[in-house]
């Protein structure tokens, strides 16, 4: 995963920094390192997103409610 990869995945999650950090226990300064490329990517932090990113859509295809308060 590229640092630009990273961040694009954070806002199709519409996260923050901040958010990831308190959803995976890693320090506030790791995602901001990894978005400036000051360090390398761990492998699980794109199958981590991936898997956010997918759980998502499933929620918006499945149980997300239409503007009438229906679900789909």
């Amino acid at each position: 995963m590229t640092p630009d990869e990273f961040t694009k995945a954070l806002a199709a999650l519409n996260w923050k920094q901040s958010d990831f950090c308190r959803k995976t226990g890693v320090t506030k300064q790791t995602p901001s390192r990894w978005a400036n490329a000051l360090s390398p990517i761990p492998l699980w932090v794109a199958a981590y997103l991936g898997a956010m990113q997918d759980l998502a859509a499933l929620h918006t295809k499945y149980l997300a409610t239409t503007k009438d308060g229906a679900s789909d």
